[in-house]
């Protein structure tokens, strides 16, 4: 594995990084914008949310733009021209929303917060919200932690999510009308908080270790395989690159419901050995 590089700094809080058509997109909470960042470092202001927060980013088979709206807790729809309200989620999300992963056929799964653990309410476990092609939603699934990152295997037969206050990943089948069933554990990851994250096609997922400095391989099990150390706090990661093999870690200074400090965040990238497969 090679050593970790700096791609861009200037970055508040990102999240939701994407390897879509030869860039990097990702949003950025406090600076209310998502971006695209080339492999050079160019970075260029793809949409502006005003006072929103975007977080998780997909798209629909049309090509559409899916950006998860953290605060009204909406899923918003960009064109390339216009933004609309894809679905509002405000009836299923009992806090902020937050991370997203849309499959191919243009299913979006989308966690939230559940409770503001920001200003220590007791917990409250949440629901996992999907929302079809055509605006549709329902609750896919109930009880967890913290839902976060998640992916889709390749054949896009399974989701896992991650639930980042329970330490651990939990699979679900993906049934053919885009709802979940048998949920079980995939993984425990004691001590490590599991926040965004991308799959290989060794179906190892990579992820930032919330609150702490490094980003994780684990397998299915709970066996961690690599770890790698970066100079601030990681919040997502995801592979992509024209192999597959670039591994894209955001960071910032702190957590954003303890506040962050602006303009000190930043992506860096490392390479390594087997290549990106699922979703996102």
């Amino acid at each position: 594995m090679s050593s970790v590089e700096l791609l861009v700094d200037g970055l508040d809080f990102g999240e939701g990084p994407r390897w879509h058509d030869g860039l990097l997109w990702y949003s950025d909470f406090f600076q209310h914008c998502v971006y695209t960042v080339s492999l050079d470092g160019k970075r260029e202001v793809v949409l502006e949310l005003g006072d929103e927060q975007p977080s998780g980013l997909g798209w629909l088979p049309d090509g559409d733009l899916l950006v998860v709206g953290m605060l009204e807790r909406k899923i918003l729809r960009y064109d390339g021209n216009k933004t609309t309200v894809h679905a509002e989620l405000d009836d299923i999300a009992t806090w902020h929303c937050n991370d997203m992963v849309v499959s191919r056929n243009g299913t979006a799964y989308v966690g939230n917060f559940g409770y503001d653990y920001g200003a220590g309410t007791p917990a409250v476990m949440a629901n996992l919200a999907a929302v079809f092609e055509d605006g549709s939603k329902t609750v896919a699934a109930q009880g967890l932690h913290f839902p976060n990152g998640s992916v889709i295997t390749e054949n896009q037969k399974t989701l896992i999510v991650g639930e980042t206050f329970s330490c651990k990943y939990s699979a679900f089948s993906i049934n053919s009308d885009g709802t979940l069933s048998d949920s079980r554990l995939w993984a425990e990851t004691p001590g490590r908080l599991p926040d965004g994250c991308t799959m290989d096609s060794e179906n190892g997922i990579w992820f930032a270790d919330a609150f702490s400095s490094q980003v994780v391989r684990v397998l299915e099990g709970g066996e961690i395989t690599d770890v790698i150390d970066l100079p601030q706090r990681t919040f997502a990661c995801m592979l992509g690159g024209h192999d597959g093999r670039t591994l894209f870690i955001l960071t910032a200074t702190s957590d954003p419901e303890t506040g962050v400090e602006p303009g000190e965040g930043a992506i860096y990238t490392t390479q390594v050995e087997i290549p990106h497969s699922g979703m996102p």
